[in-house]
């Protein structure tokens, strides 16, 4: 490993650097998303029967219990449960924009070193080459096969490694912006879900009292008659 460093030149130090930027990157987006990830339909049922229940408290020190940003989503809505449907999706989609920038934290990172990467590659067998030829003009302005083939070896090392770089850092990031995608889409639903939740069980309850006063209406004008 360290005989191939030094054969490739200095730009081999950076493409290291490089690699195990990704691998730390990687490694803590991973454990992030592992610890946000929650199973959302269990968590609605359980905050359905509270909602249900009019136990807002109870509500909020589930959504505050829970790690990730779908619960974080959800608390900014019931936190502000009297509001008007109009405003909690406001307060909804408030919530999940502030959460987005969370969620595609140092991806752009991983994108720019898988693209960079070959870059740096090339720029490094290009200048090895550069100076292989360079060397052997000033030597005899003579070079053998074994000569030459012992230049271009050594130059195209760091076009291979940039290639091994960068192809490894390019699956990471297409699988850690899926999975980012899967939360929005979480974030997204416990949104909806919530919304309705307090919503509908509004207009339920306003159901009932109208349907009461109605009756006490009917019954005092059945009294009047009397």
């Amino acid at each position: 490993m360290i005989d191939l460093l030094s054969k490739g030149g200095p730009l081999m130090w950076l493409l290291l650097a490089c690699s195990l930027l990704s691998l730390g990157i990687f490694a803590e987006r991973f454990f992030f998303f592992h610890r946000s990830t929650i199973n959302v339909s269990e968590f609605l049922q359980g905050l359905s029967n509270l909602i249900r229940k009019k136990n807002y408290a109870e509500a909020l020190h589930e959504c505050a219990g829970t790690p990730g940003p779908v619960a974080r989503v959800i608390h900014a809505a019931v936190i502000r449960h009297e509001q008007p449907r109009a405003d909690l999706k406001e307060i909804v989609q408030e919530a999940g924009q502030l959460e987005v920038p969370r969620l595609e934290r140092y991806l752009s990172v991983l994108m720019t070193i898988a693209y960079i990467t070959p870059l740096i590659g090339l720029l490094g067998t290009v200048i090895g080459l550069v100076d292989t030829f360079v060397k052997f003009s000033a030597v005899s302005g003579q070079a053998t096969t074994i000569d030459l083939s012992q230049g271009v070896y050594q130059s195209l090392i760091t076009s291979a490694t940039g290639l091994v770089v960068a192809i490894p850092t390019f699956i990471l990031f297409s699988y850690l912006a899926t999975y980012a995608k899967t939360l929005m889409h979480d974030m997204e639903r416990g949104g909806i879900e919530v919304v309705n939740m307090l919503t509908d069980r509004r207009g339920h309850d306003e159901d009932i009292i109208s349907f009461e006063e109605a009756g006490r209406e009917r019954a005092s004008r059945r009294a009047a008659r009397k």
